[in-house]
């Protein structure tokens, strides 16, 4: 078990479920039952670990070369490929079955949604847009949530999403930091290697005000209180001490990433069950 939460790293499925649980809030004006959050949760949980483990699989080439990536277990060989193959198939079918659980438009888009979710892995070997799908991969969480509630994508669910498409694609540009000259070498494509450290900064700011501007809309169109736009300062003032933090020392990339990230993603999760409280 431990070796296949280190391969997913199952720690950062922190930054998707919050906001499934938000859309499902929201959908549902307050709470939405036991058995949705069990498949909401199951549903996150088993598209992530899709998600990670092709991307694990399809990267092994290129982590076994990088020296930040070289000890992952789908490297060294804790996991083989056979084993991953099963994992991926394995989770693939528990997201649908648990879409099929939940109702017809879930299952209908189970396939197109796992499409995506795996599609990420193969955009950073031909465009910087890989970024941005990723985004959307952890974007789709809301509109999840809204469709397992409601069986309908709102207005407002599309604007949760582009937050949070552009909130996470703005933080994989400042850790792809990490790896500019590893990317740049292996001819990946990467907002990094492409304009450089102050280039990437800059749209990795611009996207963070996006995201921001996104929630905005998210709190207006699904008529938040008080606590609702609370929960849009708080992300936006998290966003700005993360480049802070990045700007002082490049060091503080993982602490930013994972501490500053995760935290909004719960801090937000919980001034929304305040605001329908």
């Amino acid at each position: 078990m431990k070796k296949y939460l280190e391969l997913v790293k199952f720690s950062h499925t922190i930054f998707s479920i919050p906001f499934i649980l938000i859309a499902m809030i929201v959908a549902a004006n307050g709470w939405f039952g036991w058995k949705l959050l069990i498949l909401g949760i199951l549903a996150a949980v088993s598209a992530r670990n899709f998600a990670m483990a092709v991307n694990r699989y399809l990267d092994r080439d290129i982590d076994a070369k990088n020296p930040r990536t070289s000890n992952r277990p789908s490297v060294t060989g804790e996991v083989s490929e056979n084993e991953m193959l099963l994992f991926i198939a394995a989770n693939a079918l528990i997201f649908i079955g648990t879409a099929y659980l939940i109702n017809d438009l879930a299952f209908k888009l189970s396939i197109p949604i796992l499409a995506v979710l795996g599609g990420y892995s193969y955009f950073k070997r031909f465009s910087e847009f890989a970024h941005i799908v990723l985004g959307l991969s952890l974007g789709l969480a809301p509109i999840a949530g809204a469709i397992a509630v409601s069986g309908s994508i709102p207005c407002w669910s599309v604007f949760l999403a582009l937050g949070v498409m552009f909130w996470v694609a703005g933080f994989d540009i400042l850790y792809s930091l990490q790896d500019m000259e590893f990317d740049k070498n292996e001819g990946l494509h990467s907002i990094p290697a492409l304009v450089g450290e102050k280039g990437a900064l800059f749209i990795s700011k611009m996207f963070h005000i996006f995201a921001v501007v996104f929630w905005a809309l998210f709190a207006a169109y699904a008529n938040l209180g008080f606590f609702g736009w609370l929960a849009v300062i708080v992300g936006a003032a998290m966003l700005y001490y993360e480049h802070r933090l990045i700007q002082q020392d490049f060091r503080n990339i993982p602490k930013a990433f994972f501490d500053v990230n995760g935290f909004l993603g719960i801090i937000f999760l919980i001034l929304i069950i305040l605001d329908k409280a």
